[in-house]
């Protein structure tokens, strides 16, 4: 080890952690808004890069049917619920159901085109967003009221869903992206891939745009108030539903980018996404579920752990990264103890 070599992985870590950083902030996110600890976020993260993959063959990716299916489902649901509380409203259900169906429509239609690499990028963001709120919608909004530990368990059981559905719609075979940028620059001792500087930028931008989002909005504003108190947000007229749905929208656009950056530097599988999540999980650990700039810190501590310990104890790297979080978590108990069950 000299210096070189630890800048070599020092950038390799804050890379890596920029990623995991964007996966932690959406982890808070929802858990914040909603209570739910989101175990399926790596699947948007999976979803996001092998749809790409399909597009770039030509070929029409089955994520554009999931999405389909998903919008028609949930349309029957609304009007179902509509209809036996005695106030159907269809006009509504439909205007609801209107973009996702648009955006595969769309979709159907694009896929084969080949269209250039930027295109692609945007067109897999379109098709993979719109499942955030579909997945809030039929597995989560009904039991939105219930304990953690009943959200922890319905989470598990999305994962394993959208896990199992990864597998039927992209096959065993993992994929890898092409770059967005050859670019190379030094830097001292050290080669800059182009595809590492948009890593980066593009983290730490949407990270400033998330923090002007919360700060200078009326939605970001809302969604704070229903993080800090959900009865009292109720009461003001914000709904929990609504405010639900819009951070689980976030959080799969987060995942679907944060899939299109990693996929070109990394081999991605259809359960690739697990992992990667899981880091960004220990990073939203460290700072208790509840801060963000915790939460990005914490990821540049994973990212960095994990790059040196793959130097030193390369079969043991994943071992290392999540025994991380035995010693964070028995700090916030000493520090912060709770007496209830939240």
């Amino acid at each position: 080890m000299d210096f070189t070599i630890a800048s070599i992985l020092a950038l390799d870590g804050i890379t890596n952690g920029a990623i995991y950083a964007l996966l932690a902030l959406s982890l808070v996110l929802v858990f914040a808004v909603t209570r739910i600890v989101f175990i399926p976020q790596g699947e948007y993260v999976a979803f996001g890069a092998l749809t790409m993959a399909g597009l770039q063959l030509g070929q029409t990716p089955l994520t554009i049917w999931f999405l389909l299916a998903m919008a028609v489902a949930v349309a029957g649901l609304d009007l179902w619920d509509g209809w036996r509380a005695g106030r159907p409203q269809p006009l509504k259900v439909l205007r609801a159901a209107l973009l996702p169906l648009a955006i595969g429509l769309l979709a159907l239609w694009a896929a084969p085109q080949k269209l250039p690499l930027f295109l692609q990028a945007l067109l897999t963001l379109a098709i993979v967003t719109p499942m955030g709120p579909l997945v809030y919608r039929l597995a989560y909004q009904s039991l939105a009221d219930a304990s953690v530990l009943v959200l922890l368990i319905v989470s598990v059981g999305v994962h394993f869903a959208l896990t199992g559905l990864g597998l039927v719609f992209f096959g065993a075979e993992g994929s890898r992206n092409p770059s967005f940028w050859d670019a190379s620059f030094s830097l001292g001792p050290l080669s800059l891939s182009g595809q590492t500087v948009i890593i980066i930028g593009t983290s730490i931008a949407l990270i400033v745009m998330l923090w002007l989002f919360f700060e200078h909005s009326v939605y970001g504003k809302a969604l704070r108030a229903t993080a800090v108190n959900r009865l009292g947000a109720r009461l003001m007229g914000i709904s929990s539903t609504a405010a639900g749905k819009l951070s689980f929208t976030m959080a799969a656009f987060i995942g679907a980018l944060s899939g299109l950056l990693i996929s070109t530097t990394t081999t991605i599988n259809y359960d690739s996404g697990f992992l990667i999540g899981l880091k960004g999980f220990v990073a939203a650990v460290f700072a208790g579920l509840a801060s963000y700039p915790g939460a990005a810190l914490g990821a540049l501590l994973v990212g960095l752990l994990e790059s040196f310990s793959s130097f030193w104890a390369s079969a043991f790297k994943e071992v290392i990264v999540f025994t991380f979080i035995l010693p964070v978590l028995l700090w916030r108990s000493l520090r912060d103890p709770h007496k209830d069950e939240e």
